[in-house]
């Protein structure tokens, strides 16, 4: 018989998903603002070729979760949970293709766990705690993560570097003005795109987070976007 979904809500920025709350969460959803008092967990599939099902403390939370997608966010409560990533067809997260990876969550956080490939393209998974606070008036944040297998690389501006040296699976955040950036992902120390040029949106009061992900030998680098509120900054924004 084919597993059972544990219902719940979700909202994915990129695809409709069922997203199954662990029995100590309770189902509870959230809108991914930062007023909680629990934690908030996003889950983003970044390994290539390879449709998974994902569990929270041996329950399903993620049913048939294809590569490119992010799924959540889910509240939960403060504490360590397991993560497991098995095979679609899995009856149980005993034989996990990542993890389990234990991960200890905290009150008022905001957390993305992505499963992706390390720098030599072995599957691997990473807890990212997410940027909520404040920016300055009529600015907002950009988050860039690298999570693909693919050597250190620099983001460019136009042709200008603004990070560099970025390695799987480090993170680099700027704060901007509002508005649209164009970047591209390129080899450190060049400047032609391995990923876009693409205009990436910078909003007032979110923290935009781009993840590069895929693989460079296998002709599979993707990006994935996702947009994280922030604290309110303290005066008046007009």
């Amino acid at each position: 018989m084919r597993k059972t979904v544990y219902a719940a809500s979700a909202l994915s920025m990129l695809a409709a998903l069922t997203f199954a709350a662990p029995a100590q969460a309770g189902g509870k959803h959230d809108d991914g603002g930062h007023h909680s008092d629990d934690a908030l967990l996003s889950v983003l599939h970044g390994v290539p070729g390879l449709t998974v099902d994902v569990w929270v403390d041996g329950k399903l939370a993620l049913d048939n979760f294809k590569p490119g997608t992010l799924a959540g966010p889910l509240k939960l409560d403060e504490g360590r949970y397991k993560i497991a990533i098995t095979a679609s067809d899995a009856t149980s997260a005993d034989n996990p293709v990542i993890g389990p990876v234990k991960v200890n969550l905290k009150e008022g956080r905001n957390y993305t766990a992505v499963a992706h490939l390390d720098a030599s393209g072995e599957p691997t998974a990473t807890l990212f705690k997410n940027d909520t606070s404040a920016s300055p008036r009529g600015e907002g944040k950009l988050t860039v993560r690298h999570v693909a297998a693919a050597p250190a690389v620099d983001v460019l501006a136009g042709d200008t570097a603004v990070i560099e040296d970025l390695e799987n699976p480090d993170q680099e955040v700027l704060t901007l003005e509002a508005g649209t950036v164009s970047a591209s992902v390129a080899a450190a120390g060049t400047t032609k795109p391995l990923i876009g040029p693409a205009d990436v949106p910078v909003t007032k009061g979110k923290n935009t987070i781009v993840y590069a992900w895929g693989s460079l030998d296998d002709d599979t680098l993707g990006v994935a976007v996702q947009v994280v509120d922030s604290a309110k900054w303290g005066g008046r924004d007009h």
